[in-house]
């Protein structure tokens, strides 16, 4: 003889039938203090917008500083290896004026980070901070 289960569907519906006001209250007295707690915690504990903003504009400076230092490395090596092993003396002015290129760009490239890092503080809030 097989028994089947028969399990309960709860509705919305059946659970107002089956608790009283007087839970549905409780339970909302509850809740209320909980989600308002909850909802406060990470607006206390995040960092501003700004701050968020800086962050992640440093993150990304950062990735491209390091990228662009292995292509002016990588593009510099072959630059001076044109250089030196190349008989064409059109070949070896290529070479070298792609190798000043090179590194004024990444000259330019790390100086904007100093600029940031170094600079601007003086300037802040619009006026000078020595």
């Amino acid at each position: 003889m097989k028994h089947k289960l028969k399990i309960p569907v709860l509705t919305p519906q059946s659970l107002t039938a089956l608790q009283g006001p007087r839970v549905r209250h409780l339970y909302t007295a509850f809740l209320i203090p909980i989600l308002l707690a909850a909802g406060a915690l990470p607006a206390l504990a995040a960092p501003s917008v700004w701050e968020k903003a800086s962050e992640i504009m440093k993150d990304v400076y950062n990735q491209i500083l390091l990228i662009s230092t292995i292509a002016a490395v990588v593009t510099a090596a072959v630059a001076l290896l044109l250089m030196n092993f190349s008989k064409n003396g059109k070949t070896v002015d290529e070479s070298r004026s792609w190798l000043k290129r090179i590194i004024i760009t990444w000259a330019i490239l790390n100086g904007l980070g100093f600029i940031m890092s170094y600079v601007t503080p003086f300037f802040a809030d619009g006026k000078w901070n020595a």
